[in-house]
């Protein structure tokens, strides 16, 4: 999607290209917005195309009495940051002013149209305090005494099979894109488990097809992740210096687990709930991963078993130790942000 607004006239010559096409104004009004971003309202869309149908294909602007041909700047900004969701269409309404009007004075004041993001959890103000409270606690205790070498973090993710991507495509004006086909509802996936620290992966598994998380079972992983700790990582272990970072889903945060990890002699990083952007595997690991696992397919679980190990062998110790490092720095971040997500 381009972050240039497209000028006005080019704009209708695109609706009278989908008109020609046979296309109905909704689906137009979204094609021409699936390109340029939210250009076009569909009120707007459906006018120009009464006219088209009526046969008058011209694109210039009709005389409309009592429209302004020039603009405030500052009182379209004012709009504009107080509801940046408006439309054009809605603020040459609120404006009395042309769309047209509206959205050159928009490239004037230096405005570009991009969509919003998805954020995990709509944050209560409760939510934003113990974010607070917790980063501000874990700051002071760094601060005074670093401990990112001694965190253990896990997290879980699905893995399909089939990791379809939807691209991008550079074509000639008229030209259909080649589609895509859409995932099932319910696409073949495992679930993959894993723990790792600064130095780098010290255990994943797989779960088998029709296996789920339970607190029984992630004890019995818990177990396996200290064999795999004795190993790898034997001076943290017989300091009784693990710091488990996980999140708060009840397998982890049930009472037999909790016992299992004073059983294990280590000790758990507070972390506050629907905080993935405070988590190492959530803002880190996992989003390199997502991006090795674009349009790769797998035929079994050991197929997709031998592709994560080949993964996660190709990154470098400089890759694990950046992921758990910035954990201060995003701590910082989330006090700057007064308790709200951290926006990457």
């Amino acid at each position: 999607m381009s972050d240039q607004i497209p000028e006005e006239t080019h704009i209708r010559h695109c609706m009278l290209f989908e008109f020609r096409k046979g296309m109905k104004a909704t689906e137009a009004t979204k094609n021409i917005c699936g390109v340029y971003g939210d250009v076009l309202d569909v009120r707007k869309c459906q006018r120009w195309f009464n006219k088209f149908r009526s046969g008058d294909l011209d694109l210039s602007d009709d005389h409309r009495s009592g429209r302004p041909e020039v603009l405030d700047n500052d009182l379209l900004r004012a709009e504009v940051e107080s509801d940046p969701r408006l439309t054009i269409q809605e603020l040459a309404d609120k404006l009395n002013a042309k769309w047209s009007t509206v959205q050159n004075h928009l490239q004037q004041i230096g405005k570009v149209n991009r969509q919003g993001v998805w954020v995990p959890h709509q944050l209560s103000e409760d939510n934003k305090a113990q974010r607070r409270n917790i980063c501000s606690s874990l700051i002071t205790r760094h601060e005074r005494e670093p401990f990112l070498h001694r965190i253990v973090t896990g997290d879980e993710k699905w893995v399909l099979y089939v990791n379809t991507t939807r691209k991008n495509q550079w074509l000639s004006r008229g030209q259909r894109p080649v589609p895509t086909a859409r995932p099932g509802l319910h696409p073949r996936k495992v679930m993959l488990c894993v723990w790792w620290d600064i130095v780098g992966i010290i255990h994943f598994e797989l779960l088998e097809p029709g296996q789920t998380i339970t607190a029984d079972l992630y004890c019995q992983q818990l177990d396996r992740l200290q064999q795999a700790l004795i190993e790898k990582r034997p001076a943290l272990v017989n300091r009784r210096g693990v710091i488990l970072q996980h999140d708060n889903a009840r397998p982890h945060s049930a009472k037999i687990t909790q016992q299992k990890i004073r059983d294990l002699g280590w000790e758990v990083l507070p972390h506050p709930p629907y905080s993935p952007d405070i988590a190492p595997s959530d803002y880190h690991l996992f989003r390199s991963l997502q991006h090795f696992l674009s349009d790769k397919t797998f035929r079994d679980i050991d197929h997709v078993k031998t592709a994560m190990s080949e993964f996660f062998a190709s990154k470098q110790a400089s890759f694990y130790k950046q992921g758990i490092e910035n954990l201060a720095q995003r701590w910082g971040i989330v006090l700057d942000n007064d308790g709200d997500y951290i926006i990457d």
